[in-house]
Parts: structure tokens; C-alpha cells; sequence
């Protein structure tokens, strides 16, 4: 069975094509990238989408040779995200649906996150320290669906640093280019922001602009800002695997590419005798291939296929708003 993946939640439009036994056929993405100093624009990412989405599918089917005919499953990012640039994904898979009379499956993003990070790196149960531009989540299959027992009161921890970063002047994305100057930074103080299990970083974000503003140095900021937010998140992530018993932990999303804070995971998992997992740099950010291969589980295992009037994006889908029939 094969599945063809869309994704278009917010500035990458993906197409993945991937089999029942979860072997990728194909993986590729057109990017929009802001204006340096800007952050996304909803409806200039969706022109993007627009200018670029049949590009990439051709591309697509071009260096897997296979014909849409060929495809089983139609499964696209129906939320959450940008509504202007979902809609563009949804269009797509519906026109496809349509034209070649097959099924259509309406993906959460965050779940399939999730999935691709399981199936790439074999863990069985893990904690999943979901962590992106769009969103920051700690969380744990139980009971039917994947549980959010942590996660950011604000802005995600994607978003702070590209904040941190155009503040600093940096180019988009900006958690590679904060990591890369960090390598060089020292330690100056910084708020740190656990609510229970929750975190919050605009306060800290702020706090590092107004220390730049006066004087200290951008390696400096950059080494602290990092050091501060994936202490946070490694705390917070240890107090989850003690609070389930589970012995694994799963990086995923764009910021699980992050070099530093693999480290950070790693040796708290080795301090507490569990597994640390990261995703492949190749499907950290978003990618076709994780929405293809999350639809592709929701349909072989009793998920309805979307119907087209249900078919229209969610943009405030929730992670714990999905029932997990696979598990």
C-alpha cells in the first residue's frame, strides 16, 4: 500500500510517498523563507504554497516513478496550523481524491511528528519531547490517545528562538544559527520558567534582547538563551518518564535537530537507565513523508476515511484531540 503525504502547515510545503512497511519512496519540500528581520506572513506562505504545490508533486512522482493511479491513500495535514496554508495542502489532496477516486485521510500534524520519529528510530513507548516552530508538548501514549502531560503557556520554543534570532539579526531558521554562535558563548544569568510541568519563554526571549541592547555579547546570549531553554525541557521530561515508568525518550520536530540538546537528553536518559532517541535530521522539520505515513496508520486501523465535507483544516487541532486506534 502506498500513501502519498501533504503537508502544508505553515512555511514548508511537502510531498511524501511512502509503503505500508514504512520504507520512504520519496521526500521533498519547497520552503518559503521570510524577508530577513520578518517572520512568517500567513497569506505570502500560502502564495508560495500555491506557486510551488503541483512543482513539487511532479517532482514527486517524477523521482519515484510512480503515476498517481499508482497511489492507495491521499493523507494531508488538516491542522494544526496556518489556515491559509492549509487550505492550499487540503485543495490538493482533495482534487487528487477526487480525480483518481481515492480514499482521503485528514492528518494532525503533531501526531504525525510522532509517528515518523517512532517508525525511523524503532522505539516502542516513549516519552515524546515534541518541540518545533509551532509547537512545545512533553508527551505519553495512555488510555487511547497521546497524552500531553507538559507543555509551552506561550510561544513555542521554535518560535522564541527565531524571535532571539531576528531580534539578534540572524537569518530564519534561527535555532541553527543561535546553536552555532552558542558554541562560543559563556554563562550570564537568566529567567527559568516551570509552572508545574509547563514552561513559558517570552519572558526569557525579552530578557536576552534587553542584555544585548546593553552590552552583552550575541555569543553570550545565545550560549545562555539555549542552555536555559533545554534545561527546561530536560527537566520537565525527566519528571514525565519518572511520573510513567517509561524508559524511552523521543525527540521530534524541528528543533529535535538540535545537536545540544540531543546532549542534554541524552545524559539525563543515561542518569535515569533509559533510552534517548532523536529523529533523523531529514524529518525533524516538517516533511510530505510524516503525514503520508501517519495516514497510512489511521487508515489501516479503523479510521474512516475524511469525507469531503469534514475535509477542511483545524487550526487549533490538538495532539490529545485524536483517538490512537494503531496502539
Amino acid at each position: 500500500m502506498i500513501s502519498l503525504g501533504i503537508e502544508s502547515t505553515a512555511h514548508t510545503f511537502g510531498i511524501g510517498l511512502i509503503d505500508g512497511n514504512g520504507k520512504v519512496l520519496f521526500d521533498g519540500k519547497s520552503v518559503y523563507k521570510p524577508p530577513l528581520g520578518s517572520g512568517i506572513h500567513p497569506r505570502e506562505a500560502a502564495q508560495y504554497h500555491i506557486e510551488n504545490a503541483v512543482k513539487t508533486l511532479k517532482l514527486a512522482l517524477k523521482n519515484s516513478k510512480l503515476r498517481l493511479k499508482d497511489i492507495d491513500l491521499v493523507s494531508f495535514s488538516q491542522g494544526p496550523g496556518l489556515p491559509n496554508c492549509l487550505q492550499i495542502g487540503a485543495s490538493l489532496a482533495r482534487y487528487i481524491s477526487l480525480r483518481y477516486k481515492k480514499p482521503l485521510i485528514g492528518v494532525n500534524h503533531c501526531i504525525a511528528h510522532i509517528e515518523i520519529g517512532k517508525i525511523m528510530t524503532k522505539c516502542k513507548d516513549p516519552i515524546v519531547v515534541y518541540c518545533s516552530g509551532g509547537n512545545t508538548q512533553i508527551i505519553a501514549y495512555g488510555g487511547g490517545k497521546y497524552r500531553i502531560f507538559g507543555e509551552t503557556e506561550d510561544i513555542p520554543i521554535g518560535n522564541a528562538f527565531d524571535v532571539l534570532a531576528r531580534s539578534l539579526g540572524l537569518e530564519m531558521p534561527g535555532g541553527p544559527n543561535v546553536e552555532k554562535l552558542a558554541k562560543g558563548g559563556k554563562w550570564i544569568d537568566l529567567p527559568y520558567v516551570i509552572k508545574g510541568m509547563d514552561l513559558s519563554f517570552t519572558g526569557i526571549v525579552t530578557e536576552c534582547i534587553k542584555k544585548y541592547e546593553k552590552g552583552i555579547s550575541m555569543k553570550d546570549v545565545c550560549y545562555s538563551f539555549q542552555e536555559t531553554v533545554f534545561s527546561m525541557l530536560t527537566e520537565v521530561t525527566e519528571r514525565a518518564l519518572a511520573h510513567t515508568d517509561k524508559f524511552e525518550v523521543l525527540l521530534t520536530g524541528g528543533v529535535a535537530a538540535s545537536q545540544r540538546l540531543y546532549e542534554m537528553m541524552k545524559t539525563m536518559c543515561e542518569e535515569r537507565e533509559a533510552t534517548c532517541y532523536t529523529v533523523p535530521q531529514a524529518y525533524a522539520g516538517d516533511n510530505g513523508s510524516m503525514i503520508a505515513w501517519a495516514g497510512l496508520l489511521m487508515y489501516k486501523n479503523g479510521h474512516q476515511k475524511t469525507k469531503l465535507s469534514d475535509s477542511f483544516f483545524i487550526k487549533d487541532w490538538r495532539t490529545d484531540e485524536v483517538k490512537v486506534t494503531w496502539l
